[in-house]
């Protein structure tokens, strides 16, 4: 009668969390007609610094991200940041881990 405890959901790794806060993020850009070099250029940030910042913590590309969206970082980036709305610091080592590109997953997943 009972179910194998995997049957019906499939568990997450922190990779997979960060991918899924990734894709957030982009769509959420994507919706208000932003692209993350618009960002750079708006809040003087370095070239790639908003793209960076999808992936690993950089506090300036957190908020430029945050403030072109008008939201606040911690609600984008619940991983870098405590519930009371402070910034981990140091942060987790696990938000420096940079998820497998696509073509890579495709190919752990053929395999």
């Amino acid at each position: 009668m009972h179910r194998p405890s995997q049957a019906d959901k499939q568990t997450t790794t922190a990779v997979d969390r960060k991918i899924s806060e990734i894709t957030t993020i982009k769509s959420k850009l994507y919706r208000a007609g932003l692209t993350l070099l618009e960002i750079d250029r708006t809040y003087d940030l370095p070239r790639g610094t908003a793209g960076t910042t999808l992936r690993e913590p950089n506090v300036k590309g957190e908020r430029a991200i945050a403030a072109a969206l008008g939201t606040r970082p911690e609600l984008l980036w619940r991983t870098r940041y405590h519930a009371s709305g402070l910034r981990k610091s140091p942060q987790p080592a696990e938000n420096y881990v940079r998820p497998a590109t696509m073509a890579q997953r495709q190919i752990e997943a053929r395999a």
